[in-house]
């Protein structure tokens, strides 16, 4: 079996270490990958952008690739899975049509709405006099429409604030034509967790929860992130109310897509606040997040290559994903300047010492290798430390040992991942 992972960062190193580990699996190609990927065995990288989706399409059929995963959101949007199924290709990854549960949140709350899925009251509008008018003075939520690379989300808790957020995406147009539309949302209180599950159009396994760390600073405070770790299982939601939300969101989900005649075949993700009347779902997307992929593709027991063409094909077997005992944790190092304006280029030393701490894996995210070999800084978020153990507070000490163990000028990474579970 020949595997082809379409992406470049730490989501897209674990998900290809999870597929060389099948046995039936002679070769994962990773496109564009980054040199931590080419580092593992029976990975290849190829010079192809996970934005390039006719170059994605040929280099299926040139490798005769049997098996393609494709890891960002922003390719499934512009349809790349649909292309490569019109060729023949298996694909785990949603089409475009069932790709706007991301793409588009006023869809995905249509859907919802559709579905009987509970969520925030909210209101769509495409005129920021029209958005501003129906401010109310308390706290509110502000949403870009459409994909901002994880920024696109103002928790504004006072209309000073509301008006700003509006102003920046509509006016100013930050986030260009994804902020033309713009969602008000009701403020829900509780806890986060996130839910991954892996889709086949009817049926969904759960990963265990996850709660993923967005602001980049301790106590989670500053701005939001791309996400600078997270661990699973999260104890906030117990297996009980894990089945329940399969069964109360996303099955109902899958099956509206159904009928929409957009079967959803991928990694569905629940964004979900815990609040006192029941789990409401925050977003939807379409694909494994980063970086909860590290610490759940950990805790996958299973030939990850049958699974994932299994799902790919329609036909995933009944029961509970095989899971590992125990617990994982990802701790992400940044760049100094991250996330408003990540310093590159600076020399990375300590990774060897780092991957000799039990149970540690780290994952590449933003690296690159100069000229002489040397391997440096080349995004924000530039190294996930992951780590496995059988409870959760020795997997997060087994993250910090590691993570204490890497240097490079302005490093920074958030030392209290998993506080919220302790």
């Amino acid at each position: 079996m020949r595997c082809l992972v379409v992406g470049g960062g730490g989501r897209e190193h674990a998900l290809a270490q999870a597929l060389a580990r099948s046995p039936q699996v002679t070769e994962v190609l990773v496109a564009p990958g980054n040199p931590g990927i080419a580092a593992e065995p029976r990975v290849r990288c190829v010079a192809v952008a996970a934005s390039d989706v006719d170059a994605l399409a040929a280099l299926t059929d040139a490798e005769d690739v049997d098996l393609t995963v494709i890891g960002p959101e922003a390719p499934l949007v512009a349809g790349l899975a649909d292309v490569l199924r019109a060729r023949g290709r298996r694909v785990l990854g949603p089409g475009a049509d069932a790709a706007r549960l991301e793409g588009s949140k006023v869809f995905a709350k249509q859907v919802m709405q559709a579905a009987g899925v509970p969520t925030a009251a909210w209101h769509a509008f495409d005129r920021f006099e029209d958005a501003r008018a129906a401010l109310p003075d308390g706290p509110v939520v502000i949403k870009a429409d459409g994909l901002a690379a994880g920024k696109g989300v103002v928790v504004a808790p006072d209309r000073a604030t509301a008006e700003a957020a509006l102003a920046e995406m509509m006016v100013a147009q930050r986030f260009g034509a994804a902020g033309a539309t713009v969602l008000i949302e009701a403020c829900l209180e509780g806890e986060e967790v996130s839910v991954i599950a892996l889709c086949d159009g009817t049926r969904a396994l759960c990963f265990p929860p996850a709660q993923d760390h967005k602001r980049v600073g301790e106590g989670d405070t500053g701005p939001n992130t791309g996400g600078m770790g997270a661990y699973a299982p999260a104890a906030c939601l117990d297996a009980d109310a894990l089945d329940a939300v399969r069964r109360t969101v996303l099955e109902p989900v899958l099956a509206e897509m159904a009928r929409r005649g957009a079967p959803f075949r991928g990694f569905l993700y629940a964004g979900l606040m815990l609040t006192a009347e029941g789990p409401r779902v925050l977003e939807f997307n379409v694909r494994f997040g980063d970086p909860e992929a590290q610490p759940l593709l950990a805790l996958l027991a299973g030939d990850a290559a049958d699974l994932f063409a299994a799902a790919a094909d329609g036909a995933l077997p009944p029961g509970p994903l095989p899971l590992r005992a125990g617990a994982a944790a990802c701790v992400v190092l940044a760049s100094e300047g991250y996330p408003a304006a990540p310093r590159l280029g600076d020399p990375i030393t300590g990774l060897d010492a780092a991957t000799a701490v039990e149970g540690v894996t780290v994952h590449h995210a933003g690296t690159a290798v100069d000229a002489t070999g040397a391997l440096r800084t080349a995004g924000g978020r530039v190294l996930g430390v992951t780590a496995t153990a059988d409870d959760l507070p020795t997997a997060l000490a087994r993250c910090y040992v590691a993570a204490d163990r890497v240097r490079w000028p302005g490093l920074h990474y958030r030392r209290d991942i998993g506080h919220r579970a302790r």
